[in-house]
């Protein structure tokens, strides 16, 4: 396994880590609807029945038979079964979400309607049905959503509605994440030659808005700067994680130790270094177990915003693979301010979204090593090589996972 990278340019490096997480995708599992947020159906959601499954009243009021006024011989509630109509000059009363009764000709609101003295039952129907028919959603066996659709809550309520107790899901991949770099501070003020590590605090919180699990105790470090420490860190954290991610170490100083670890460890590269700036150098290697089961190490450089850019490169698309999600296409955005371009490197310009103008304007303060831009930003405007962007220019936008849950 060589050390050595020619740069990849932007939009492969993305493809390839997305079609490396698919290929080494695991199967389904089923889980109860409680537990299926965040994940993504490994089959398609069918339905179970004609939704509604039986006519249903949109309104509170009466279901009459015939030409009125109308006797009242009954009442339905929802949850009950309705009895017939049988004669001419009846009704029943009737309440929203109610089964109609087999015979019922119309519904007329409680509103316009009037009761006699004798209880009789006056009003006009509207001249459109005031109730829902079978199948008027949808149709038994018929095919709702995709294999690859990410369950949210409304996908959730979607499956209840049709009668599911569980749904099968892509297993939900687990990462980990190691801090090389024995320089850094874990706490307090830097200071003296030595850095905060910013990294260790943030990158969990990424990774699991794109859909990996991972706790406090899958963070590890700051990992002592020499090539056993750094194996044995690596093996420890792949022996659980599909994902292990890694701040640092990416070059080749005296210190950085991670291309001679993955070769220890007989790790393949999948992407080795990419033509982004910023976030150079980078990587994606896997290393397969004895059983064939793929694993990942994405490196990430040890300039915070680098490693952002890194991980929104090359794991984000890994992640959507492993969890059988399309790889979500770039929108576009109008540049709010002209974009520089980076020669034969793709740049990805840090910007703020205006919704009321539909611009992204980049933001100050983009420095690798800095995060004060990052924190006032919704993602990156993509200038692609040999190119710049001149304001008012549509132009590629890869949005960061702003919240919990957010579909990569």
């Amino acid at each position: 396994m060589s050390a050595e990278g020619i740069p990849v340019d932007w939009d492969k490096a993305r493809a390839s880590a997305y079609e490396a997480g698919r290929a080494a995708a695991g199967p389904g599992e089923r889980v109860s609807l409680a537990e299926a947020d965040g994940r993504t159906l490994a089959e398609p959601l069918c339905a179970l029945t004609d939704l509604p499954a039986f006519p249903t009243s949109s309104i509170d009021g009466w279901a009459v038979r015939g030409p009125g006024p109308w006797r009242p011989v009954g009442r339905v509630l929802a949850g009950h079964t309705a009895a017939p109509l049988t004669d001419d000059g009846t009704c029943v009363e009737i309440a929203t979400g109610a089964m109609v009764p087999p015979g019922a000709a119309a519904l007329v609101r409680v509103e316009e309607s009037v009761r006699d003295a004798e209880g009789l039952v006056t009003g006009t129907p509207r001249s459109a049905p005031e109730w829902r028919l079978p199948g008027e959603e949808a149709t038994r066996g018929e095919q709702l959503l995709s294999a690859g659709t990410a369950v949210d809550p409304a996908v959730v309520g979607l499956a209840a509605t049709c009668g599911y107790e569980t749904l099968a899901v892509r297993r939900a991949p687990r990462a980990a994440v190691l801090i090389f770099g024995d320089e850094l501070l874990t706490g307090g003020v830097p200071g003296a030659g030595r850095v905060r590590d910013s990294l260790g605090p943030q990158v969990p919180g990424w990774l699991r808005r794109y859909g990996a699990t991972l706790g406090p105790a899958d963070v590890t470090g700051p990992v002592r700067d020499t090539l056993d420490a750094h194996v044995d860190a690596l093996r420890h954290a792949l022996a659980d994680a599909d994902l292990v991610c890694t701040t640092g170490g990416t070059m080749h100083g005296p210190v950085d130790h991670l291309h001679p670890a993955l070769a220890a460890l007989g790790a393949e590269y999948v992407v080795n270094t990419v033509a982004v700036r910023p976030g150079f150098p980078m990587l994606l290697a896997r290393v397969t177990d004895p059983d064939g089961r793929a694993r990942f190490v994405a490196g990430l450089p040890g300039n915070p915003q680098s490693a952002v850019i890194a991980l929104v490169s090359l794991a984000a698309p890994l992640l959507a693979g492993l969890h059988g999600r399309e790889l979500p296409e770039l929108p576009q955005v109008t540049a709010g301010a002209d974009v520089p371009g980076r020669g034969g490197f793709t740049h990805l310009a840090l910007a703020a979204l205006d919704p009321h103008r539909g611009t992204a304007t980049p933001v100050g303060h983009v420095g690798s090593a800095m995060l004060r831009g990052l924190a006032r930003s919704h993602g990156f405007v993509v200038v692609r090589p040999g190119t710049r962007a001149t304001a008012g220019d549509r132009v590629p936008f890869l949005p960061l996972p702003l919240h919990p849950g957010e579909r990569p």
